[in-house]
């Protein structure tokens, strides 16, 4: 008996046995992986459990890594696999599996929900012999086998019935069949004759092509051998012709040669020729440049004498200067005026234009905010859309409120670095993150009727305290903290308005919140002992630390932070109401400068007409005192003209007589070429006669070579058509040839003769004989049909005819019928097969049956007699029997427990809904007792049993496991227990292991059980003499 109060480690030691004897985890219902069962902290665990056996006690011992989840077998300290440690177990006849045999805590309530099916299966593994079990395994596949051939006898039975009369259906027809087949066959020896009529008459055919083409090719050979002299004749020409062409081409070379010496002498004749021109050329521009000369002169002194006349005309002009003078000033003084104007202008178009520039960049800045706004808005939306449509509304009637009315908590908050938003979200409620703020009551109730009541939404509204918390100094100093890793209060994380800070702090205690790194979480357990904080934020956890009341000690708690979702968006509200403020501010100054640049430009359109009229005066007046001067520069102008024109002169005599004296020298020179060029063309033409006569004598051999080639090619013109006349019969004869053998093919084919068979002389075949002793008409040669293709095809028509009055029949019914009839005798074989093997499935069945029902009628007889009488000793009934629908089912064969705990009532199948915890308790307790005399495993664990009985059960089920479990020749027996009654019965044969376990129990390291023991003995021997 092992006893410890409640989590002491008693169902640990029932944990270690399932464990140890290769258990699954999922036995004891705690854990789906073993390396859950390690003590936290720890990274491996060992079982070591020793089995008494006759031939030598078995030590099985396992480790555990925890961290790769896998456990390392040892049995006697030697390494073997888990399928060893499972066989050797077995062959003890342990199941860790079995409830009837090893019942852990979190097990018990599921065997009163075994079903009978379930209990039988167990019991059988548990207490009955080992053959037991599995001739009921036997039983139920030989039943199932015995179903399976009884539904495949009675469906082919069924299946044979239907084809035996579908045959004799369809009988008839196959008998019409025949008599259609008889006139097909017939149709056969027709269409077989027939190739062999079609071969003899193209045979006929191709004889009288071959004669034909026999002669014609007689005939192209005569003509060939006619054409050799021609031939000859003609080659011999064409080799005169090609020796007179090579002459020619010879004196066409010399005639090239002599006529290009002659262009030559042309071409420098031609030159000379072109120089004398040149220099009559040249002489006669210098005349006409000196006859020009002397007109220019001419011509300039007479218009010398009319600017005297003009000059002498011209009167005395006024004193113009004082009004040029003071034209000139005002126009000075317009001109600076302008150019102020200008320059203003000037100014005030670069300050538009800065201006609009800043207004361009606080109007982007304006819509980035506003995105960036959006999105929160579009999360808030898709998440919380009755908050959001409640936003929308709140931002039209703002008048409506007396105080300030903040948005949703999630909306206004700014984070400074959306990396800490996490924190922040894991920190706040999702209810107070999506509230609106108020500072008045009566503001939250207007709200709040608005918009939950009329609207129908589902928002959320709270009030900012009275007092600001916003600026509350926390209680210790960052700088504390600092070396733990903290590196800020949750509210230094994020800007937020003042009543939303104000709630937050005193709702959230963001200013005492810290927040650390991954360098705090390695210091946990320090920063948890030595600062006392309420709340700590770590890179990834958040951890909660709270006081125990009873034993003073912080207790904590740490969840992993989840991913943040509508904080990571950062809009600065404060910056954006600047921006708006300073574009108001923008317009304003571009209305201002607007306004100057439209007065400015007015005056610089005045201050221009002005300068035209000023500029217009002063050029007249400038013109008419200019106008004498300008007279007497331009006759001073001329007369050096004349001077110029009078020094450049020229000798006309002096230039005609080297003109002259150049062309009679070149004269002389194109005599000499004159001479040579008659003797060239004296050459020339001398070699023009000699090719003449070479080219009489080609023409004379072309033309005899011309009339030979004519001769010849009527020749063969004539040769071509009797040779295109000889192929065109030759392909008749090859294609009259192919078809013979084609023919000849198809028609040893029909009469199924093979390519190197004879062909006999009659044709003789005969008409195959037709299945199932259906015969044809008498056999018929061929030489008994027409042998003319006319009277083959009118004979062909006449019997089709005839097969076609046969109509409506099927031609697959003959074969569907031949195949039924193979098929109705192969299922009458397949069927009388089957009938065997069930009988000798009916054989086995028997004989199991025996063996296997009868042992267990005996030992469900020895449960039932053990379980009523441990009921009866309890003043109750309880009964077990064998129960099954149906004997023939042995897969539903099944224990059934019966039981009732008040004479009032009747007996009522255990199951988990009837009776009370306490009452399936002691019912599985008493049906593990009847058990445990008739158990063949070497032990038994139950853990927990009794919880939920009370008092009395628990001392009559106590007294009945210690009779039964202490006798001699029973299973070990493991009771594990929290509590025990007082004045309980036990016997010698008891062990009781107290398990004491706890935070203030010595530390395993330190137990000695030497030395316990050595003091008590020492205290022993002291208390006499006291």
């Amino acid at each position: 008996m092992i006893i410890g109060a409640n989590g002491t480690g008693k169902s640990s030691i029932v944990c270690a046995i399932c464990l140890g004897l290769a258990g699954k985890p999922a036995f004891m219902g705690r854990a789906d992986k073993v390396g859950f069962f390690v003590k936290r902290g720890c990274s491996k665990g060992v079982v070591e459990i020793e089995l008494f056996r006759t031939s030598g006690n078995l030590i099985i011992t396992r480790e555990i890594d925890v961290i790769k989840n896998q456990s390392f077998w040892f049995i006697n300290k030697k390494p073997v696999s888990q399928k060893i440690v499972e066989e050797q177990v077995a062959a003890l006849n342990i199941q860790v599996g079995n409830l009837c045999q090893f019942l852990p805590q979190d097990k018990v309530g599921e065997f009163a929900k075994l079903s009978k099916i379930e209990l039988l299966e167990a019991t059988e593994k548990s207490i009955g012999p080992p053959e037991m079990h599995r001739y009921h395994c036997e039983l139920k596949n030989f039943r199932e086998k015995e179903k399976q051939l009884e539904t495949s006898c009675k469906e082919k039975s069924e299946y044979l019935e239907k084809m035996v009369q579908r045959n004799e259906r369809y009988k008839q027809d196959v008998e019409r069949f025949y008599e259609r087949k008889r006139h097909l066959d017939l149709i056969e020896m027709l269409e077989a004759k027939r190739p062999w009529v079609e071969y003899e008459n193209v045979r006929q055919e191709y004889e009288g092509v071959k004669l034909v083409r026999d002669r014609v090719k007689e005939e192209v050979r005569k003509l060939k051998e006619g054409q050799v002299p021609m031939t000859r004749r003609i080659e011999e020409i064409e080799r005169q012709r090609r020796t007179l062409e090579t002459r020619i081409k010879e004196k066409a070379t010399d005639i090239k040669e002599a006529s290009q010496k002659c262009k030559q002498r042309q071409d420098l004749i031609e030159r000379k020729d072109r120089y004398i021109k040149e220099l009559q050329q040249a002489l006669t521009v210098k005349q006409n440049e000196e006859h020009d000369r002397q007109k220019r002169i001419s011509n300039t002194r007479k218009m010398i004498e009319d600017l005297q006349n003009e000059l002498r005309t011209v009167e005395n002009c006024e004193n113009l200067q004082p009004q040029i003078d003071a034209i000139t000033n005002d126009l000075r003084r317009v001109q600076e005026e302008k150019g102020s104007c200008e320059g203003e202008i000037i100014d005030k178009q670069r300050e538009k234009e800065m201006l609009e520039k800043q207004k361009r960049s606080v109007g982007d800045h304006i819509i980035r905010f506003d995105n960036l706004m959006n999105q929160k808005e579009d999360k808030l939306r898709q998440r919380y859309r009755d908050t959001y449509d409640a936003v929308l509304w709140l931002r039209n009637n703002r008048d409506r409120f007396k105080q300030r009315v903040c948005e949703p908590i999630m909306l206004t908050i700014n984070m400074k670095d959306n990396k800490n938003a996490k924190y922040v979200e894991n920190h706040i409620s999702s209810n107070d993150l999506r509230a609106f703020v108020f500072e008045s009551q009566e503001d939250m109730e207007i709200f709040l009727r608005e918009v939950r009541d009329n609207k129908k939404l589902r928002v959320n509204a709270v009030i900012a305290p009275k007092i600001s918390y916003a600026d509350k100094a926390p209680s210790r100093s960052l700088n504390e903290l600092k070396q733990y890793g903290f590196f800020s209060y949750l509210r230094e994380l994020f800007d937020a308005p003042d009543p939303v800070m104000s709630y937050l702090c005193c709702q959230y205690h963001i200013h005492e919140v810290p927040v650390g790194t991954e360098r705090t979480r390695e210091r946990i357990e320090r920063v948890i002992q030595e600062t006392r904080l309420k709340q700590i934020y770590t890179a990834e956890e958040k951890y909660v630390l709270k006081t125990s009341l009873y034993s003073n000690k912080v207790i904590s708690s740490n969840t992993s932070l989840k991913v943040a979702q509508f904080l990571t968006v950062t809009v600065d509200l404060e910056q954006r109401r600047h921006l708006e403020e300073q574009l108001k501010e923008i317009n304003r100054k571009l209305e201002a400068v607007e306004s100057g640049l439209v007065t400015l430009r007015d005056t610089n359109k005045h201050l221009e007409l002005k300068d035209n009229e000023l500029r217009l005066k002063k050029k007249e007046l400038l013109e008419r005192k200019t106008k004498k001067r300008q007279l007497e520069q331009k006759i001073s102008s001329k007369l050096g003209s004349i001077r110029l024109m009078e020094q450049d002169t020229c000798n006309l005599e002096e230039e005609e007589r080297k003109a002259s004296t150049k062309i009679k020298e070149i004269n002389v020179q194109k005599a000499k070429l004159v001479t040579e060029l008659t003797g060239l063309v004296k050459i020339c033409t001398s070699l023009h006669i000699q090719k003449v006569d070479l080219i009489l004598q080609n023409t004379t051999v072309i033309s005899e070579k011309n009339k030979l080639e004519a001769d010849y090619m009527s020749s063969s013109s004539q040769l071509r058509l009797i040779e295109q006349q000889f192929i065109e019969l030759d392909e008749n004869r090859q294609r009259l040839l192919q078809k013979c053998k084609e023919l000849m093919k198809r028609a040893r084919q029909v009469c199924n003769l093979s390519a190197d068979q004879a062909v006999p002389q009659e044709f003789q075949t005969q008409v195959p004989t037709i299945p199932n002793g259906h015969n044809s008409s008498p056999p018929m040669a061929f030489q008994d049909l027409p042998n003319t293709l006319d009277e083959i095809d009118a004979l062909l028509t006449e019997e089709r005819s005839r097969a076609s009055c046969f109509t409506g029949l099927n031609p697959t019914v003959v074969e569907e019928y031949s195949r039924r009839e193979i098929e109705i005798q192969q299922l009458t074989e397949e069927l009388k097969g089957k009938k065997v093997e069930l009988d000798e499935y009916r054989e086995n069945i028997s004989q199991v049956k025996e063996r296997w029902l009868n042992p267990l009628k005996e030992l469900v007889e020895k449960i039932n007699e053990k379980f009523s009488n441990f009921f009866s000793s309890m003043q109750c009934a309880g009964e077990v029997d064998l129960h099954t629908e149906n004997e023939e089912d042995y897969d539903k064969y099944g224990i059934r427990i019966r039981v009732k705990f008040r004479s009032s009532t009747q007996l009522h199948e255990l199951t988990p809904h009837h009776q009370s915890g306490g009452e399936r308790s002691v019912s599985t307790m008493l049906y593990l007792m009847a058990l445990q005399e008739l158990n063949r495993c070497p032990f038994r664990v139950v853990d927990e049993i009794n919880q939920g009985m009370d008092p009395i059960n628990e001392r009559r089920v106590f007294e009945m496991v210690v009779n039964t479990a202490c006798k001699e020749n029973t299973s070990q027996y493991f009771f594990i227990t929290p509590k025990l009654l007082q004045n309980l019965p036990y016997s010698e044969k008891m062990t009781v292991l107290f398990v004491y376990n706890g935070p203030h129990m010595l530390e395993p390291n330190r137990w000695n059980l030497k030395a316990f023991q050595r003091r008590r003995r020492r205290i022993t021997f002291t208390q006499p003499s006291q």
